[in-house]
């Protein structure tokens, strides 16, 4: 197994910025973190290439496309079971992801209806798999955290291998910043 590519700080910023401005070309991307257009495009093939980035799609809130229920069910299934289910789980329009996992269920799916009646419908479809022995479900009621991954990679930064003069300068500023007291926001 290949080793988890690890992140610099250039590989940060440019994920950072893309996810500020999710439309920005790669001419604007240089611009924001300040390397050449060749670099952000290398980096970017090279987190692509590695799994890192996995698309470029645009993220769809379910609820505002009309479907505010959601609920979260674990499913417990039949012992080998699991490639089967996946036929059946991707056989319903409302399981938006589906996860195998260890603890007292082996799937954890998530689901969308438009009303309570479909969702209802949606757990009856769920539970009329041959393979589902038993079910619970927890609906949603707010989202406390959305789905995030920034805070994580940038817990774990590798040092900067970059040659981008700007790029090191405006990081080496921002340490000398932090290390003086300030934010190390740079401008």
């Amino acid at each position: 197994m290949a080793e988890a590519p690890v992140l610099d700080a250039l590989d940060l910023a440019l994920l950072t910025a893309m996810r500020e401005s999710p439309r920005a070309g790669i001419l604007e991307l240089s611009r924001v973190v300040r390397v050449a257009r060749a670099t952000v495009q290398s980096r970017l093939d090279r987190m692509e290439h590695a799994g890192v980035i996995t698309g470029y799609g645009p993220e769809v809130d379910v609820a505002a496309a009309g479907y505010p229920v959601q609920a979260f069910v674990t499913l417990e299934i039949a012992q080998g079971a699991l490639d089967k289910l996946h036929e059946d789980l991707s056989s319903i329009p409302g399981v938006l992801e589906a996860y195998a996992i260890t603890g007292s269920g082996d799937i954890l799916c998530r689901v969308a209806a438009a009303t309570n009646a479909e969702l209802q419908q949606t757990l009856l479809q769920l539970n009329g798999s041959a393979w589902v022995a038993r079910s619970t479900s927890a609906v949603l009621l707010s989202t406390v955290i959305a789905p995030r991954a920034m805070p994580l990679l940038a817990g774990r930064p590798r040092p900067s291998a970059t040659r981008a003069p700007a790029f090191r300068r405006q990081r080496d500023e921002g340490a000398t910043a932090v290390a003086a007291g300030g934010s190390g926001a740079v401008s």
